[in-house]
């Protein structure tokens, strides 16, 4: 009956039915299959599947990322970055990475980070003669920081779906976050050397006084954020409803860039995200729970165990896994589907469910750069007016410094788990 639940959810897929009703109607097939479980079963584990506080956080951060990116703080944030490594050979390159740093602390979103940011410095290293396969890598490339930097989006679907302290996953994800920048910044270091790039500004303490008063208020947005969850001022989910706020006052109030129509664009189209998000997720804890209720999971963590008991090995075949099914799956589906399956793996070889949280993330954040499902390559395809195909051959050289970060973050959990431990478990 299993192998019919993920041939029918397999198949259903294939004929190009959305994710969210392919989870849904293939649980529903089971039931009905099955026999001994009622039909209303699916209904309500699909409305307690939503019927999580924690959630309330995902419509909140979506418009804040969308906020910024309608109120012109993007600009900014780009201003502010290039006065402080401009200077650097390969500037706009390294400019890139920090902007996306720093960006990551308000959207947690990848795709607002290459739809928002990656429209500017792609425009920007376009003018200063940069070869565009270069600016389209990087620009991919360091917009994955987006979700491992706190906040984030995909912690927070994996936090629901693990059980894991939400808080916990987003302390964890910014000295990974950190780690991702600066071997990518090693990468720009790299071309520069070998294709002769130049610095594109020059250092000035009197610009980057300037820029930082400019990007002042946008810049606080990360303090405020994990200052008042690490405070306790707020929940996470009370954070992102902050943010949400702390971005409107910006927009309406203090710079005046946000227009009565720009605000209700932008909450039409948090809107209609939200309830695609939710709709997966209802669809999937059907789908999670009829795995789990019949112990598929023990199943599967034997079969494992039976070939290999050590971690190492285990923890690599686990990164392969989720790097292929990166290539062909949205992530917050993804997330749903096979944190129920892997998760009893990971505890029975003992690895943290934060850790696992910040590992999953980051392959799934690979995955967005991969065909044929990579969204962020749709994204910066139309940004940079360049074929799909192009836009791949140019994030793939990326891909070397953000397979490194993974194995590091795979095999020195202490890199995740410190921030945890030092402001939740002391």
């Amino acid at each position: 009956m299993m192998g019919f639940l993920f041939a029918s959810f397999l198949g259903l897929l294939t004929i190009g039915v959305p994710v969210a009703i392919a989870l849904g109607g293939s649980s529903l097939l089971y039931v009905w299959n099955d026999g001994t479980v009622p039909d209303l079963v699916v209904i309500h584990r699909m409305v307690s599947g939503v019927d999580s506080f924690p959630l309330l956080a995902i419509p909140f951060f979506i418009m804040a990322g969308s906020l910024m990116n309608s109120s012109g703080i993007t600009h900014r944030i780009y201003d502010f970055a290039l006065a402080l490594v401009g200077w650097l050979k390969g500037g706009l390159g390294h400019v890139n990475v920090v902007g996306s740093v720093i960006f990551a602390g308000m959207s947690g979103t990848a795709v607002a980070d290459a739809g928002g940011l990656g429209n500017i410095e792609i425009k920007a290293m376009r003018d200063h003669g940069y070869d565009v396969d270069f600016a389209v890598g990087i620009t991919g490339a360091s917009s994955t920081i987006g979700p491992i930097i706190p906040p984030s989006l995909p912690m927070v679907i994996y936090g629901v779906m693990a059980n894991a302290s939400i808080g916990q996953l987003f302390a964890a994800g910014f000295i990974p976050g950190l780690v991702m920048a600066a071997t990518l910044m090693a990468m720009v270091t790299y071309y520069a050397r070998t294709r002769g790039f130049q610095r594109d500004a020059t250092f000035s303490w009197g610009v980057l006084g300037r820029t930082s008063k400019r990007a002042f208020l946008p810049l606080m947005t990360p303090v405020l954020l994990i200052g008042g969850m690490v405070t306790g001022a707020f929940t996470p989910t009370e954070a992102a409803i902050a943010a949400t706020f702390y971005a409107l006052i910006l927009g309406l109030f203090v710079y005046r860039s946000l227009s009565l129509r720009g605000l209700v664009k932008v909450s039409m189209e948090t809107a209609e995200t939200t309830a695609i998000v939710l709709l997966i997720v209802a669809g999937a804890s059907i789908f999670g729970w009829l795995i789990t209720s019949t112990r598929v999971t023990d199943d599967i963590a034997d079969m494992v165990l039976s070939v290999t008991e050590r971690p190492w090995l285990i923890l690599l075949l686990v990164n392969l896994f989720l790097l292929v099914v990166g290539c062909f799956m949205e992530t917050i589906a993804a997330i749903t589907i096979l944190v129920p399956v892997l998760l009893p793996l990971m505890e029975k070889i003992g690895v943290d469910p934060v850790h696992f949280g910040l590992i999953m993330v980051l392959n799934l954040m690979i995955g967005l750069l991969t065909p044929p499902v990579g969204m962020v390559l749709y994204i910066l395809a139309r940004v940079a007016n360049i074929s799909f195909e192009r836009t791949t051959r140019a994030c793939a050289p990326f891909l070397i410094p953000l397979l490194i970060t993974l194995g590091i973050i795979t095999y020195v959990p202490a890199i995740s788990l410190w921030l945890p431990t030092i402001f939740y478990r002391s």
